[in-house]
């Protein structure tokens, strides 16, 4: 049973900012709210989100809602554990528990949400999901062999990555060639639909993708001169 928490690694471009935003937050909540109910508040963005993105294909307003979700999302994932840390509530094994197995519900309704849309091809969405918790299982692997829970990469944290998906969102709405434009080709002899929503996919798939097999050779180099190859003598136990 894990005995001491990990240490968190958080050194984001927002990171400063968004702690002091979370201090102000957690002193204002109302004695009734508990960092429970702000978990599944950011379940509740996840499905905002969600339906917001399958209801564009209907109109393309809907992203506001989309993006109004990640803006919950945030605020319920991102401010429950700063608010057992103000009250001094904090279960760090129940807590790591229920937060990240939570996380993966959240970023998996997420996808299928934006996958189920006419903008994002659900290959792309499901390609970005697998990517994204192979980093995350490497991530908790790290913080039980390593003691290390890092949440940032080349600056970039959860929030960052919301705040810039909604100004996507925003921009789609806003620029109609960007939501029109699509480009035609065959993959294995089947045609294939690509609009600017689905290359934007790819890249983040392809970024995640590079920082996983980077974080994964660094890692596994330093775990083999921690624990190195012994020799064999030809005798077994």
């Amino acid at each position: 049973m894990m005995k001491e928490q990990a240490k968190r690694i958080q050194t984001s471009i927002l990171n400063a900012t968004e702690k002091k935003v979370l201090e102000w937050l957690a002193k204002r909540q109302p004695k009734w709210m508990t960092s429970d109910i702000l978990t599944f508040i950011g379940v509740l963005g996840a499905i905002i989100v969600a339906v917001g993105y399958a209801l564009s294909n209907y109109n393309i307003n809907w992203l506001w809602l989309s993006t109004f979700g990640f803006f919950v999302n945030w605020y319920g994932d991102s401010l429950d554990g700063t608010l057992a840390r103000f009250r001094g509530t904090q279960r760090p094994i129940y807590g790591f528990y229920l937060d990240h197995n939570v996380d993966g519900i959240t970023i998996a309704l997420m996808c299928i949400g934006a996958g189920l849309s006419d903008l994002l091809n659900l290959y792309v969405a499901m390609g970005v999901l697998v990517v994204y918790l192979l980093l995350s299982i490497s991530v908790y692997i790290n913080s039980h062999l390593k003691g290390e829970f890092k949440l940032t990469y080349a600056g970039m944290g959860p929030t960052e990555f919301r705040l810039i998906i909604m100004i996507v969102n925003t921009l789609f709405i806003f620029i109609a060639p960007l939501r029109e434009y699509n480009v035609e080709f065959a993959v294995l002899g089947t045609s294939v639909c690509f609009g600017a929503f689905d290359f934007i996919g790819c890249a983040l798939l392809l970024i995640l993708l590079v920082i996983h097999i980077h974080n994964f050779v660094n890692d596994a180099k330093g775990y083999a001169k921690i624990d190195p190859l012994k020799k064999w003598e030809g005798k077994s136990n």
